[in-house]
């Protein structure tokens, strides 16, 4: 904990500002801006008009996918955005920020042409004489301090999978429904993340920030079912191909545990990565008030949501404070931020700043920017770069984008080595940033 406290004191905060443009407006010239690690960058718009794109994934003949959370999967060729949506996309629920999700080409896509989507998937209503999740809590629910006005719609994460002919998808099916079904008593915030590990397994994050457990000791708990591993929500799960759960999952076998479950304890999973050394899986989550982080995923390890965090929680207390979640589970300590049992960041953000994608850039057009992280922040609409030391230490961060004032979505190297960026509006952009010559 000191350690950590330490790295982050010593960060310096260095920012590239693009000159002359307006709040929410992307000039359709290219932007010139300043780097303290490299020189001049250069900010291109190669699409515009996209409705609250969501992710990116670059096919082998230079072309582009692009999901929107409104449902639609969109198509970028030789650069220009075609008009007309690709047809085969999964039938969509669109809440808040759950739509259509991630997006991921199988390892072997060139073989196969599988395509991975996530979505929210409307589920079966709330039984009658159930009560709304959001009235079961210790404590009043801390989104503005009252269950919402819902009408019992229940919603869930799904996986699917299709192929992509070069037109559209075919054979679209679901291959994991996530056991996680959230009523619209509570705000539905579920996000979910993919990413195919060196292991060849998909990884696949559920976000649960606000749901109680199926069952156990946080039933009353607001984001207890994170800790409820009955559920897949709050968890990262370890797929194959086909959607099933692999044989050496850890927790294959033990009574009461999804099979699929690879992590648990995790609030809201908005980005997974690949450490290009390590093959270690990186993963990134929205804390509530304070408390955003990175974590290194270890098989099996528990990251602590709701009952620990780097921070506090809307209801003022520290996450996991008889203030924050109350009753037996609440922890008369929660201001330590530790808690025996449980994994700590690798980074956090106090207050939160909503970091959306995720990056390690590992190619040669800016070339001091090699084992970088990039993550992308929705709150304070930027593009952060980490700097590691030898030791793995964050030694510094890096703004970009703050006066383009646009909320980033995702974050992805191409394969020409530039970085692409989704900026989540309405109309939205797909954003390229190289090297000035």
């Amino acid at each position: 904990m000191t350690n950590l406290r330490a790295w982050l004191s010593a960060t310096v905060v260095v920012a590239l500002l693009i000159v002359g443009t307006a709040a929410q407006t992307i000039p359709s010239v290219p932007l010139v801006g300043q780097s303290a690690a490299y020189g001049a960058v250069t900010v291109t718009t190669i699409a515009d008009g996209l409705e609250n794109p969501w992710s990116l994934a670059f096919l082998p003949d230079g072309n582009m996918l692009v999901t929107e959370r409104a449902g639609r999967l969109r198509v970028i060729r030789n650069g220009v955005l075609d008009p007309t949506p690709i047809a085969g996309a999964p039938d969509v629920h669109v809440v808040r920020i759950m739509g259509l999700m991630d997006i991921a080409l199988h390892p072997r896509f060139a073989e196969n042409g599988f395509v991975y989507l996530t979505y929210a998937k409307l589920g079966p209503p709330l039984p009658p004489g159930e009560a709304p999740m959001a009235t079961r809590f210790h404590l009043p629910y801390s989104i503005g301090g009252r269950p919402l006005p819902g009408n019992g719609l229940q919603t869930t994460v799904a996986l699917a999978r299709g192929r992509w002919n070069g037109r559209t998808l075919t054979d679209v099916r679901d291959i994991l429904v996530a056991d996680d079904y959230q009523d619209d008593s509570l705000t539905q915030t579920a996000a979910s993340r993919l990413v195919f590990g060196p292991d060849g397994m998909l990884y696949m994050g559920d976000g649960a920030p606000n749901a109680p457990a199926y069952s156990g000791p946080y039933t009353r708990t607001q984001g207890g079912r994170a800790q409820d591993p009955s559920s897949h929500g709050g968890k990262i799960l370890r797929l194959r191909d086909d959607g099933t759960a692999p044989p050496d999952n850890p927790f294959v076998g033990r009574k009461g545990y999804k099979p699929e479950i690879f992590t648990l304890g995790h609030r809201n999973p908005l980005g997974l990565a690949v450490h290009p050394q390590t093959g270690a899986i990186w993963e990134h989550e929205n804390g509530p008030q304070d408390g955003d982080e990175v974590n290194i995923l270890k098989a099996g390890a528990n990251y602590g949501w709701p009952l620990v965090g780097m921070g506090r929680d809307y209801a003022g207390d520290y996450i996991g404070g008889p203030g924050s979640i109350g009753g037996p589970v609440a922890r008369s300590d929660a201001s330590n931020m530790y808690m025996p049992g449980m994994e700590q960041p690798v980074i956090f953000w106090t207050p939160a700043v909503a970091p959306s994608g995720m990056a390690f850039y590992t190619g040669d057009r800016f070339p001091q920017w090699k084992g970088s992280l990039l993550i992308g922040v929705l709150k304070y609409r930027r593009l952060e770069r980490h700097v590691f030391n030898d030791k793995g230490w964050i030694v510094r961060r890096e703004y970009y984008l703050e006066d383009l004032k646009q909320r980033i979505r995702d974050v992805r190297q191409g394969p020409d080595g530039l970085v692409y960026l989704l900026t989540d509006h309405s109309p939205g952009a797909l954003l390229r940033l190289e090297p000035t010559r």
